[in-house]
C-alpha cells in the first residue's frame, strides 16, 4: 500500500511539473501537452526496463 501512495505521488508530482512548462520547453523537450499523462504514468508505474 505504501508503495502505491508513492508511486500515485511521483505520478502527480510528474503531471504538475510537466504541465507548469511553457509550449516552447514542451517543444526543446520533445514533447507534446498530448504526450504528458502517459510519461507520468511512465515515471511512476514502469519497472525502469
Amino acid at each position: 500500500m505504501q508503495e502505491n501512495r508513492a508511486r500515485r505521488a511521483i505520478y502527480h508530482q510528474t503531471l504538475r511539473e510537466l504541465n507548469a512548462l511553457t509550449a516552447r520547453d514542451l517543444a526543446d523537450l520533445g514533447i507534446s501537452r498530448s504526450m504528458i499523462t502517459r510519461l507520468a504514468h511512465e515515471a511512476a508505474y514502469s519497472d525502469g526496463k
